[in-house]
């Protein structure tokens, strides 16, 4: 019965999509293997999809489908449930006893599961169990195929269980699922953080439009000829945009080209179909377009007032023209989203309108109510009073189960409806809705347009104080995430306290972003008593929820400043909420932690938290906690040196998340970092832009204070002293102000480096001793360990600089930063050179080897550069000596190099090599890679990128 769903077609054959069906075929065939089909609206994904079922290798498996809808209401995990109603084990399977937690959500399939165990109290188990289990179930159907149609569409939960199942299918079990990459909210369909495991099968498609022949192709299969003119083919190409579907629509009626551009035509075709259907069938198509989603018999029966027979044979013959399709077994709907949007828009205001109504009536007697469907429907019909209701309870609804982005926009939409203020709504509607509505916005992360909404109320004269406080509030929380917001979320918190007196709860939150350490430029003396404040606040707290939100900004907090206790209090958190609430306060906790712990160098006790926090946070729907966890976890890896794939880790979350400034900041100041590392000196410039040193006021202190750090490192490397000196002095006014120096861990030693070649060595011993003060009693590693490695520069005997430069070294690697370990290590090395020590150049070579294996490119060039310039040699890196046709080792830096457009005296500085040298490796670059001038090099590099 699911493969037959699927079947449908006006082409004989499939065009255009020869190789996609192959790779798709080969990729599910093999088993097990995961696959994802991303296109536009009318591409053909689902007609790829029939395709590829009927591949013999595909044909064998067992068809488990699962539809997304646009309205469909919340249901945790609802398209994998949806799909596992069609399941059949394999026979002789044994299920396992962990299958009869699925009992509940699977009544079609009780009977054949085990007895289901009692929850074990802890919401987060109770899920990871129910996940484990849907992989037990699916482990006993034998060889299988799961396919989810339209991603898009599919609710947070079921994108969660997606993710878990595709990340490591059972062995008998492939996964394949479309989606429109325009209706994503936000990042790729299962995330960005999704990796499947290594080694299995996998397939990523997207669709594009046909070209010129290929609409030839398609428009002769539809109309049964050996071909058609030239002229029918480019008409249809301009018109249509080579959309498959919109082909196949206008393919109806020829003379309809003549007149008509792509959305016109489409519902002029949709029309001319509709029209030669009898009037109850009509009636019916009508009732599918405003209903919005998949529609049974029996409500369309109810919807419309016709009898049984009646209701059937309208439904056969709609179904028979083409117009309605079924989805599924007694469910139908249009064939596409494109059909139902234009028969719906050719409705007159009124018959639609009534037609909304009815819906509304009979959806308002079902059990349990879809709340959002009859929000949508309530408004359409005018009933502004439903519209208020249902879309609060809607909005109420979605945020219970973490889908704040749904919510948010419900609450706002309300709240800017303008005939709400005609109809005498209270001030206490407004209160309420407007204190929803910032909370639920600082839970989600589409901060913009809610940003609109909350600072127009708080001009409302309906709005209360206290509510006004509150939206005050978080409305201050909000800014805080806006590159030009953070320098006045401060105050607009600060004036939100005075309103919010009776709320002990709220005013504790304010008290505990207010003692936060990294926002905007306040010194420390003055958010140390805000600290104190929220000290006491959480001593006489008791609600658990309260508690935690206020400990995820205290504790962090406290370790930004290098309070070493928290590391004790760090292991009293709870490990779970009791609600989901509670989990999404915790879930902050521990991912404001690790950021603490990256930023003063506890690098093993920031990878722990992030894998807590990011566990919790998935559990519960916290998404611009995930948000920051990420940019951490990126930030982490430089200092790790988990570099493999962060360039394009970092530059998938700085395209994601790019209106989010606490991330952007620190992925930019990732990036810039291993710019600089390759010496890509343009590029550095550019994301060092994005760190927020050009506005400290507005930057994220501990992030700006790195991208000065790194803005000297560059400019020191490039022999550009004073513009060193210059970031510098920038960097070390933002940290004397913020008076925390347990941050300093980057810029003081690169201060100190700086100071010295300008022979300043007076201000660079005050530093030292300003560090050592700073960090005085407090928990600040990698600052500690970057001030024995300041003495080391500073020491006037060799043999003692030898030593602290080696301690440092050492420092850097009980850290787990083996990048700077191996900076701190040349620097001894250089130092045992001049002492003449012979055995520091066979380590200096060797460490070269490390900087290659690091991809640290320019600074294994700089340790061989020594090595020759000593008069010592440089062992050949990374193999062989003869490469033939391949490019050498040096030869991929050079050709990396050209490919970034570098000049000749650019590649030179960057890799320490003689302009004639560099000119012999660039020649031998182009005649290998067969390419005439370094502009073809630059031409395909930014090809391979876009393509």
């Amino acid at each position: 019965m699911a493969r037959e769903i699927l079947k449908r077609t006006t082409s004989p054959i499939l065009v255009g999509r020869d190789d996609e069906l192959r790779l798709l075929a080969a990729a599910i065939g093999s088993g097990p293997a995961v696959a994802l089909v991303e296109g536009e609206a009318g591409i053909g994904k689902s007609r790829l999809i029939r395709e590829v079922l009927k591949r013999p290798e595909v044909a064998r498996l067992q068809l488990l489908i699962g539809y997304c809808q646009p309205l469909r209401e919340p249901f945790p995990y609802g398209v994998v449930i949806e799909a596992l109603r069609e399941y059949v084990a394999e026979p002789g399977a044994t299920l396992s006893p962990l299958t009869g937690v699925l009992r509940p959500l699977l009544p079609e399939l009780a009977p054949r599961l085990p007895a289901e165990p009692p929850s074990t109290g802890d919401a987060a188990a109770d899920r990871h169990r129910l996940f484990r289990a849907v992989r037990e179930l699916l482990a006993a159907a034998g060889p299988t195929l799961l396919v989810v149609e339209d991603l898009h569409w599919a609710d947070d939960g079921s994108r969660q269980l997606l993710r878990f199942l595709m990340t490591d299918p059972p062995d008998n079990l492939s996964v394949l699922a479309t989606y429109r990459r325009e209706d994503l909210l936000s990042g790729p369909p299962l995330g960005a953080a999704f990796r499947p495991t290594a080694g299995l099968s996998s397939a990523v498609i997207e669709l594009q439009p046909l070209d010129v022949d290929e609409v030839a192709e398609l428009s002769a299969a539809i109309r049964g000829e050996a071909s058609v003119s030239t002229r029918l083919a480019t008409l249809l190409y301009e018109r249509t945009a080579g959309i498959p579907f919109v082909v196949e629509e206008a393919l109806r009626g020829d003379h309809l080209l003549d007149r008509m551009e792509v959305p016109v035509l489409l519902r002029d075709a949709m029309s001319e179909r509709l029209e030669a259907l009898p009037p109850e069938a009509r009636e019916v198509a009508h009732t599918v377009a405003v209903l919005g989603v998949p529609t049974t018999t029996d409500l369309l029966a109810a919807i419309t007032g016709l009898d049984e027979q009646a209701g059937a044979d309208a439904l056969t013959i709609a179904l028979q023209a083409g117009v309605l399709r079924e989805v599924d077994e007694g469910r139908y709907t249009f064939r596409h989203a494109l059909g139902r949007q234009a028969v719906y828009d050719s409705l007159p205001g009124p018959q639609r309108q009534s037609l909304h109504r009815r819906v509304a009536d009979r959806l308002a007697g079902l059990t349990p109510q879809p709340l959002l469907q009859l929000a949508e429907h309530s408004r359409a019909a005018g009933r502004t009073q439903d519209w208020l209701r249902y879309a609060e309870a809607a909005a109420d609804r979605a945020s219970e189960i973490g889908e704040a982005g749904t919510a948010t926009d419900l609450l706002q939409r309300v709240l800017a409806d303008p005939d709400l203020a005609g109809l005498g709504v209270s001030g206490s509607d407004v209160d309420r809705l407007a204190g929803k509505l910032g909370k639920v916005a600082y839970t989600g992360l589409d901060q913009r347009d809610p940003m609109e909404t909350l600072q127009r109320l708080l001009t409302d004269h309906r709005l209360s104080p206290a509510i006004r406080g509150e939206v005050r509030l978080y409305t201050g929380l909000l800014l805080i995430r806006d590159a030009e917001g953070i320098a006045a979320s401060r105050a607009e918190i600060e004036r939100a306290l005075p309103d919010l007196t009776d709320r002990s709860d709220l005013a504790a939150i304010a008290t505990t972003v207010l003692a936060l350490p990294y926002i905007g430029t306040t010194p420390l003396s003055e958010i140390e008593p805000w600290s104190r404040r929220s000290r006491q606040q959480i001593a006489r707290c008791t609600d658990p929820e309260e508690r935690a939100s206020m400990l995820a900004n205290h504790l962090s907090a406290r370790l930004h400043i290098g309070d070493a206790s928290v590391l004790a209090e760090i292991e009293e958190l709870p490990r779970a909420g009791t609600t989901g609430s509670e989990q999404r306060q915790l879930a902050r906790a521990h991912c404001n932690l690790a950021d603490a712990c990256t930023s003063i160098g506890r690098f093993a006790h920031a990878d722990a938290l992030l894998r807590s926090g990011l566990r919790l946070a998935a559990d519960c729907g916290a998404p611009f906690t995930v948000s920051t966890a990420r940019s951490t976890r990126a930030r982490l890896s430089w200092f790790t040196g988990d570099w493999a794939d962060l360039d394009e880790r970092a530059s998938q979350l700085l395209d994601e998340y790019r209106d989010l400034f606490p991330v952007t900041s620190e992925v930019s100041l990732v990036l810039g970092s291993l710019a600089v590392v390759r010496g890509e000196w343009a590029e550095a410039e550019t994301y060092l832009a994005g760190t927020g040193i050009e506005a400290p006021a507005g930057a994220i202190s501990p992030i700006a204070l790195g991208g000065f750090a790194l803005q000297a490192w560059m400019r020191l490397a490039r022999n550009d002293l004073a513009g060193a000196v210059q970031a510098v002095e920038n960097g070390l006014e933002l940290l004397r102000h913020k008076q925390v120096w347990s941050w300093s861990g980057e810029l003081v030693p690169i201060a100190v480096a700086v100071l010295v070649a300008d022979d300043r060595y007076d201000a660079a011993q005050r530093l030292c001793d300003e560090l050592a003060k700073g960090i005085d009693g407090r928990e600040a590693p990698l600052a500690a360990t970057g001030l024995v490695s300041c003495r080391a520069k500073l020491a006037k005997d060799r043999s003692v600089a030898i030593e602290l430069f080696t301690e440092a070294a050492r420092g850097y690697e009980d850290l787990g930063a083996p990048y700077f370990a191996a900076l701190t290590s040349e620097q001894a090395l250089r130092v045992r050179l001049a002492e003449g020590d012979s055995t520091a150049t066979d380590e200096l070579a060797e460490l070269a080897e490390v900087f290659d294996r690091m991809a640290a490119p320019r600074d294994a060039a700089r340790c061989r550069h020594e090595l020759r310039r000593r008069g010592g040699t440089a062992p050949s890196h990374r193999g062989r000596r003869g490469y033939g046709g391949e490019l050498s080792p040096r030869e991929q830096e050079v050709a990396r190099l050209l490919g970034r457009g570098h000049t000749n005296r650019e590649i030179a500085e960057v890799l320490f090599l003689s302009p004639r040298t560099v000119e012999q490796h660039v020649a031998k670059v182009l005649r290998k890679l067969g390419a005439v001038s370094r502009a073809e090099l630059q031409r395909d590099k930014r090809t391979r990128e876009t393509g």
